[in-house]
């Protein structure tokens, strides 16, 4: 799922070109590419499906080369992920009908590579056994109340729980309370399932969307189907695939797990991510000198010399001619600021 604006890592993350697209943390690869990057030697890359705005289909086939561009879904508005996932799933059943495949965003940061594709193939020999629907839950290492969580259920089969029922993003009091009554985890947002299932269970659940959708399905892989999406697709109901599915199918399981994690949706989250130098500043650019600062996330051009003096706890961040200095306490506002 790449349609995503990012407007919280603003001035970086644009609606011309949002943060699935940059390389926010220095290493070289964009998001979506880091996306793509982990699913190497599990998927082929003709088995790789990237739904996105119409605005963005460049940016994806310039990024990920060799897709198959028939398998890059444009979405003419954004509707929230259950109509995006409804559209994918109608067009992977009308290609393989038995298809067992995983629904992820492409801008997680993800550390521990290795451990994430032992637990990808784990959960694709899960749901592969039957008519389950399964969501990856994350560790929680500290009571967090950016995250929404997950309550496990019974023990199902070995790290597998049935899923017992979703939390919304809780207060700091209940978040510690999650912490120590154990048996909560984040929701990430990834899914893994067989294509069967979730058409089934959106035909259930979201009967308005899958009607939207049937009447798509005759164009696609044709000429016309961009046009019937651009035309249809908009009436979608907008609704997450946790509010129109997850919440209300029995057939829901989690996987707890812990791969080095992130949603990075905001500045402080690379903050707490990037490593740090003595004062607790992480600094992504070549050429920047911090002087009695602490507590800052730094991101600047490779090419930009910088001298910071004196900030604590701010954000310090540059790209094309916009320059944000701003609290890091404050970065919720950052999306107001720049509407």
């Amino acid at each position: 799922m790449a349609g995503g604006i990012g407007s919280r890592f603003w001035p970086m993350s644009t609606p011309q070109c949002p943060k699935q697209f940059l390389d926010i943390t220095g290493n070289g690869r964009t998001m979506i590419q880091q996306t793509f990057d982990r699913y190497t030697g599990i998927i082929d890359i003709n088995h790789v499906w990237v739904v996105t705005s119409k605005d963005y289909k460049s940016l994806v086939l310039e990024q990920l080369q060799g897709i198959n561009p028939q398998h890059v879904l444009l979405e003419p508005c954004m509707r929230n992920t259950a109509p995006c996932i409804a559209y994918v799933s109608w067009k992977i059943q009308k290609e393989d009908p038995e298809a067992i495949f995983a629904v992820v965003p492409s801008d997680h940061l993800i550390l521990k590579v290795d451990e994430f594709k032992k637990i990808i193939n784990k959960g694709f020999e899960f749901v592969g056994k039957g008519n389950r629907i399964l969501t990856l839950g994350m560790q929680p290492s500290r009571p967090d109340t950016g995250y929404g969580y997950i309550e496990q259920g019974d023990a199902e089969e070995d790290g597998v729980f049935k899923l017992k029922s979703f939390r919304e993003k809780p207060d700091l009091k209940t978040a510690i309370q999650y912490l120590q009554e154990g048996g909560y985890t984040w929701n990430s947002g990834m899914f893994l399932w067989s294509v069967k299932t979730i058409v089934s269970e959106l035909r259930l659940f979201v009967p308005e969307v899958a009607t939207i959708m049937d009447k798509i399905a005759p164009t696609m892989f044709t000429e016309k189907e961009q046009e019937a999406v651009n035309q249809l697709f908009p009436d979608c109901t907008k609704i997450s695939i946790d509010y129109a599915v997850m919440e209300k199918t029995s057939l829901a399981y989690v996987m707890p797990a812990e791969f080095g994690w992130s949603d990075l949706g905001t500045w402080g989250s690379l903050h707490s991510l990037s490593s740090h130098d003595e004062n607790d500043n992480a600094v992504i650019g070549n050429n920047v000198k911090m002087v009695e600062s602490t507590g800052c996330m730094v991101r600047m051009p490779k090419d930009k010399s910088v001298v910071i003096q004196g900030l604590k706890n701010c954000i310090v961040a540059e790209h094309n001619t916009t320059l944000l200095i701003c609290q890091l306490s404050e970065e919720q506002r950052i999306k107001e600021w720049h509407d």
